[in-house]
């Protein structure tokens, strides 16, 4: 990720009243459908594990206070950097285990465990999407080879590489490191049940002043009369393009999406860009987001807007305005700094308005279905005054990730209950397994009775589960006391793309009791 005075309420009226008006909406003070993720670092142990040579389970201890600290405010989405420097938090004959991960690189953790696989079954057993973070082009963090496995890559291919800033990167022109980072990919997307593959904004390296990336060698072979720049920009077209395709072929259900710089261009060289003075993905990173989505290869973009709302330079508010005008075919997230809260020479970082500002003001765009944090170890017993802020406007209520775009579908299948029972302590559920939808999760809905239940207030969400299907059923306990003495409730399903079913409604005053028959189900 990029490292790089509260906004005067009579600027946002101002803007939400002239100029701004026919690309936003009445905002929604809480939005049932609204994408709120968080990203997990993993590289050099910025958020986890908190240190290398920690012990398994202390390991799993603070990876689930991550998460019940995220479910505590209502997230739904984990971004979780599982290869940041051509390592693997998972068992791979592509790629070494991580030392960030084990201490040492290429050393399995001990007690043995699959930490991909956990990882997922933990995020989704409380509700949340799994993001398979990968940096792709990125070898190594500096030049100390001693520290790395004899399998990794810079080993094995040595003539993939290129030095540039003290680090090592895959040079992005190769067929064969395309072909090599396409199939770690696909060798994730296969194996393991993850809700997304995702990118961040290391393509091209960030510029180093007075260096070059010396990929002159490639240039001569495959740059048929190009620009330089024109050329490196079709490298990362070509590759985004191929993942695309990898990862739908495999499942099409999996989201691709990438966290960009949040800068396409500058108006000062495209009148087409926007009004800031900065580095860019396009003329700087050789990225160019806006083909991505024209060409629909990504189902998400997540624009890292690390700015305050009026940095002069480049301010988070002209920014949401100009991504939420520019997104297409693709659904857009708003990517937060909350590293800098209390923590930048941009004053504006030392107000704790400064987030909850930008959260309100980005749900004024139409465009935009919600937004992702960075980093996890920010809210984690730290900044406890905005946490407390987010639990009491913001993020009061939970909310559903919106399906993306290219997903979008109607479920045809609703719940069917067939047995509902009660005792002092628990509701017990009997649902029919769908036949027509593949299911990842439940949601429950409560009210004080059944005339008053609203699918679409997010105030009547109890909780989102993971479901379980067995013997053609799916089984539901909830602890009574979870439904704060509410008479009537609503099941829904949702779907492996983040579609919602209709709800069926059942007054809990209500014992259910129904017999079915199996009947076999050859396509499941």
């Amino acid at each position: 990720m990029y490292k790089n005075q509260s906004f005067p309420l009579f600027f946002l009226l101002f803007f939400s009243c002239f100029g701004w008006q026919s690309k936003a909406q009445k905002r929604e003070v809480h939005p049932k459908n609204e994408f709120r993720g968080v990203w997990i670092a993993t590289v050099v142990n910025i958020d986890w594990p908190k240190a290398s040579t920690d012990w398994v389970e202390k390991e799993k201890a603070d990876y689930l206070e991550i998460l019940d600290t995220y479910k505590k405010l209502n997230f739904n989405a984990v971004i979780v950097q599982i290869r940041s420097v051509g390592d693997a938090f998972y068992p791979s004959n592509l790629s070494p285990w991580s030392r960030f991960l084990t201490g040492k690189e290429g050393v399995e953790p001990n007690p043995y465990y699959d930490t991909l696989e956990w990882m997922i079954d933990q995020a989704h057993q409380r509700g949340f999407e799994f993001h398979a973070w990968m940096n792709p082009y990125r070898a190594t963090f500096d030049l100390n080879k001693a520290q790395l496995s004899p399998n990794h890559d810079i080993f094995k291919h040595p003539e993939w590489m290129i030095e540039y800033g003290g680090k090592m990167y895959y040079d992005p022109a190769l067929p064969e490191v395309q072909s090599h980072l396409t199939t770690i990919v696909e060798e994730v997307v296969e194996k393991y049940d993850v809700d997304a593959i995702h990118f961040d904004d290391y393509f091209y390296p960030y510029r180093v002043p007075g260096k070059d990336f010396n990929d002159s060698k490639s240039y001569a072979k495959y740059g048929n009369g190009r620009s330089l720049a024109d050329w490196r920009r079709e490298n990362v077209n070509d590759f985004v393009r191929n993942i695309s395709v990898a990862i739908k072929t495999c499942k099409p259900w999996v989201q691709f999406g990438i966290s960009p710089f949040g800068v396409w261009r500058n108006k000062s060289v495209d009148p087409k860009g926007s009004d800031t003075q900065s580095t860019s993905n396009y003329d700087d990173l050789y990225a160019d987001p806006l083909l991505w989505m024209d060409e629909k290869w990504i189902d998400y973009i997540v624009p890292q807007l690390y700015w305050s709302m009026n940095n002069p330079r480049a301010s988070y508010s002209k920014l949401v305005k100009w991504w939420s005008e520019n997104a297409n075919n693709t659904a857009i997230y708003i990517g937060h700094a909350t590293y800098k809260i209390k923590a930048d020479s941009d004053k504006s970082w030392n107000f704790a308005t400064e987030i909850p500002t930008q959260i309100d003001f980005s749900r004024n765009f139409k465009n935009v279905g919600g937004n992702a944090f960075y980093s996890a170890k920010m809210f984690v017993n730290k900044n406890l005054d905005v946490v407390r802020m987010l639990e009491e406007k913001q993020f009061k209520y939970p909310a559903l990730p919106p399906a993306v775009p290219n997903l979008k579908k109607t479920i045809t299948d609703i719940p069917v209950i067939t047995e509902f029972i009660k005792d002092a302590q628990s509701y017990y559920f009997t649902i029919k397994s769908p036949l027509n939808t593949k299911v990842r999760y439940m949601v429950l809905y409560g009210a004080e009775n059944l005339q008053k239940i609203d699918t679409n207030n997010p105030s009547q969400i109890i909780d989102k589960f993971v479901v379980n299907e067995k013997y053609g059923n799916i089984y539901v306990t909830i602890p009574v006391a979870k439904m704060n003495n509410l008479k009537g409730c609503a099941l829904s399903f949702v779907d492996f793309a983040a579609n919602e079913s209709k709800a069926t409604p059942l007054d809990l005053n209500t014992i259910i009791k129904i017999k079915i028959p199996q009947a076999s189900n050859e396509s499941k």
